[in-house]
């Protein structure tokens, strides 16, 4: 057969590719037999946002001579050449900012153990939603059936437990799991995960610790530009081995026969992957198909849920400490108010640091900011951290229900000791309980004033810490 001619025949970028067959469903070597003119000059002159290994086209070659091994790409090259099959995809790898519309057809020819394929590819620049919607009905309906979940719910948490259920038995695997990445943190998530019954795998959980981050950084250069890595068999997981030693003996230690890693990016932005571990290789095709497209929904949902989350979080927190801001405590107050658990008695305490603005003025604002964060610290050591709010300046809110007096009395008295072990935090602390919490407006007043007494105290103790007069200090109204 001329392969030229074959190539030729064609409009689009088109290649000839022979695939090495070898025993037990592998491949060799994968060569580049001959190209049309359009697919030369697509490396010889590539386009915008493709970078090419080399840059001169040499019938024959490896196709690792200009691209970084793919397994998707072998795995189709290798399908359509040797078991005959009609294939197509569509893909953003990682490694170009373009869309590749590839459609891979089987040759007739064989010469040994070496069979054929054309390989037809078209560039876009930006996706082309009729062509990333161009599935087979089955693929088209678990999507569909995804979307509706999650464009439905009022509980995005117990929806992604379903939806990756459905993602773990689309690909008959054991384990599925959603890992979520923060990169300012430098630590891992589990957002959901689905065992298969009797398994004995682990579960996320176990392993995403403080240092896991570092290990799943080493995913994207595994990856290697690709869109995704599907390690079907023992070959594909000696490449995974090749690119990544540590993380390979981590998972084949943990159970790992064969695997699947998907990145979930918005936006180019990675917000985590998608897992899959010891899934059945006769659905490879199929799991690749519908991850990508699922995947390209899941990301997008995903972003919304951590923007609103990310939105939640600055409405209730101060940035500078990380505790409950002002905001959330009027929140809280008001809610007692309505008295929901009649009888439920509620404790306040105020804590003041004491001479922070001396602090500032002979340090500097650095050296005030970490006194507060230190302050803060001091304080979740004694109380739990929905409790602590920043309800000013420097001045700390406790809000504690079902507490008695002394119970709150000893709390603050830890609060006293364990204050010392951070330098310059020394707090002014007031404290009162009411039996019912609808009266909190009556602790917090009282706590107030108590507080001012204890600081007075300490400022008639330490008369050059003293930082103006008590009673010019902004003062909380409590009478709603």
């Amino acid at each position: 057969m001329d392969f030229q001619k074959v190539a030729d025949s064609m409009h689009a970028m088109t290649c000839v590719i022979s695939v090495e067959k070898l025993e037990g469903g592998n491949h060799g070597k994968l060569r580049l037999v001959a190209g049309n003119r359009a697919y030369i000059d697509s490396i010889e002159k590539p386009q915008q946002g493709i970078t090419m290994l080399k840059d001169k086209f040499i019938p024959n070659s490896e196709y690792t001579d200009y691209l970084p091994r793919d397994l998707n790409f072998e795995d189709f090259c290798y399908r359509a050449a040797v078991e005959k099959k009609c294939l197509h995809s569509y893909v953003h790898p990682d490694r170009f900012d373009v869309w590749f519309n590839m459609t891979f057809l089987p040759l007739s020819e064989e010469d040994g153990n070496i069979c054929y394929c054309t390989y037809t590819m078209e560039i876009n620049a930006k996706a082309d939603t009729a062509k990333l919607s161009n599935v087979d009905s089955d693929t088209a309906a678990s999507v569909l059936e995804t979307t509706i979940k999650l464009r439905g719910t009022t509980d995005f948490n117990n929806t992604m437990k379903d939806v990756i259920k459905d993602i773990r038995d689309l690909c008959e695997a054991e384990h599925c799991c959603i890992l979520l990445m923060d990169d300012i943190e430098r630590k891992c998530e589990v957002l959901c995960e689905a065992f298969a019954p009797g398994s004995k795998l682990y579960s996320m959980e176990r392993y995403a610790d403080d240092g896991f981050y570092d290990i799943a950084e080493t995913w994207e250069d595994t990856i290697a530009g690709s869109n995704c890595i599907i390690a079907k068999n023992e070959a594909d997981m000696d490449v995974i081995k090749a690119r990544n030693p540590v993380w390979y003996e981590s998972v084949t230690s943990a159970g790992a026969e064969n695997i699947v890693l998907f990145p979930l990016k918005s936006r180019e932005t990675l917000l985590g992957y998608i897992w899959v571990v010891n899934f059945n290789p006769e659905n490879a095709t199929k799991i690749k198909e519908t991850l990508e497209l699922t995947t390209f929904i899941l990301a997008s949902e995903i972003a919304n849920y951590l923007l609103l989350d990310r939105l939640k979080i600055l409405s209730s927190r101060d940035m500078l400490t990380g505790v409950n801001n002002r905001n959330e405590m009027n929140n809280l107050v008001d809610e007692l108010c309505k008295g929901e658990d009649e009888g439920v008695s509620v404790g306040v305490a105020f804590a003041d640091l004491n001479g922070l603005k001396n602090v500032n003025d002979a340090e500097g604002h650095p050296a005030g900011d970490k006194l507060l964060k230190d302050a803060a610290l001091a304080l979740r050591e004694v109380f739990d951290d929905e409790c602590i709010f920043r309800a000013g300046g420097d001045e700390f809110s406790i809000i504690i229900k079902d507490i008695t007096e002394d119970e709150l009395n000893e709390k603050v008295e830890r609060l006293r000791q364990v204050s010392r072990k951070y330098d310059k935090v020394i707090f002014a602390v007031g404290c009162s309980v009411v039996s019912d919490e609808k009266e909190i407006r009556s602790a917090l007043r009282q706590a107030d004033e108590r507080m001012y007494a204890d600081k007075e105290k300490f400022y008639q103790k330490h008369p050059d810490k003293r930082r103006g007069v008590i009673k010019d200090k902004v003062r909380m109204n409590f009478e709603g």
